[in-house]
């Protein structure tokens, strides 16, 4: 059945998509991603907010440079 294997590579390719991504939290938070100065942090009693809003700036910018290289198409 070629629905069904196309179903499995699909498979394949997303878990390895999310075993990548889960490999670079584990080692972002060991190199300090996600406590960067610009990053909000509230905590008022029970109550505890955060924002990563540097760490969010910083991997979409990483992000987007990955994929320009990864997807540039030459005319």
């Amino acid at each position: 059945m070629p629905g069904l294997a196309s179903f499995g590579k699909t498979l394949v390719v997303v878990g390895a998509a999310v075993a990548a991504l889960g490999l670079v939290l584990w080692l972002g938070g060991r190199i300090g991603l996600g406590r960067l100065p610009g990053d909000v942090y509230v905590r008022r009693g029970n109550f505890a907010f955060y924002f990563p809003v540097v760490t969010s700036l910083l991997l979409s910018l990483l992000l987007t440079i990955a994929l320009n290289l990864l997807f540039r198409r030459r005319w």
